[in-house]
């Protein structure tokens, strides 16, 4: 019997794209989305010398409005770099490390007196914003669209507290958050988290580890590349699949 992973992808072709990824590593997918999308109609705007890109849901609603960037286009990462490539766009840089703290490096030289436009959700992380103004940049923030919990959303937090998880992939720290509410609604929070803490645990990067353990859940492993694929990777290797 194949060791059943959780993870929080929107319902879209995301949650179906990593349902294959687990099931080719031989586990059992648990597709419980935590986020789904409200676009707010903003664009970024088209006066910066750099402007700032940190998915794929971002770039489709900035395709989809039309827009039309000036100065070069920085992507978070390669998922990203490739929505901007199918979308029509260039991708003039992207961070060796693929997260804010990559980004304001990759920046870190040209950021002095530089205006750069920030396009992403409405929980981005004040690492990029903070990181990107401590250098010297003048920063403009345009929130592309919310994040929200569907209130279907806590089969996994119900599943992890009765101990059927034997894995769980948390892909930001917004779906760490969005996992306990959904777990406290259903009056599980404690054996949950004590559910997570019986199995194995990946976060995709630092803030969503760190968001995680201050909640008491323990993470046991964080990929080095920020992808949902590695991530996957680790936590069923980890976890030691039947195949």
């Amino acid at each position: 019997m194949s060791e059943t992973v959780a993870f929080f992808r929107p319902d879209d072709e995301r949650a179906a794209e990593a349902a294959e990824i687990v099931r080719s590593l031989g586990g059992e997918p648990l597709s419980d989305p935590m986020l789904t999308v409200e676009p707010t109609g903003e664009t970024p705007r088209d006066d910066a010398a750099f402007t700032v890109l940190t998915s794929k849901t971002g770039v489709e609603l900035t395709a989809d409005a039309g827009w039309e960037p000036a100065g070069e286009i920085v992507a978070i990462g390669s998922a990203t770099a490739k929505a901007l490539e199918q979308a029509g766009y260039g991708v003039d840089r992207i961070p060796g490390e693929y997260s804010s703290s990559g980004l304001v490096e990759e920046l870190r030289t040209d950021a002095p007196g530089a205006r750069i436009e920030v396009a992403r959700s409405d929980h981005g992380s004040p690492v990029l914003t903070d990181g990107l103004e401590a250098a010297g940049a003048y920063v403009h923030e345009t929130v592309l669209y919310r994040l929200r919990r569907p209130p279907e959303a806590g089969k996994s937090a119900v599943a992890a507290a009765e101990g059927r998880l034997d894995g769980a992939c948390f892909t930001s720290s917004l779906t760490v958050e969005h996992f306990l509410e959904a777990a406290a609604e259903r009056g599980v929070r404690a054996d949950a988290i004590e559910g997570l803490n019986d199995a194995v645990v990946g976060a995709i990067g630092e803030p969503t580890r760190e968001t995680a353990e201050n909640a008491g859940i323990t993470v046991d492993v964080v990929p080095t590349v920020a992808e949902f694929e590695a991530l996957a990777e680790a936590v069923l290797t980890r976890v030691g699949p039947e195949v």
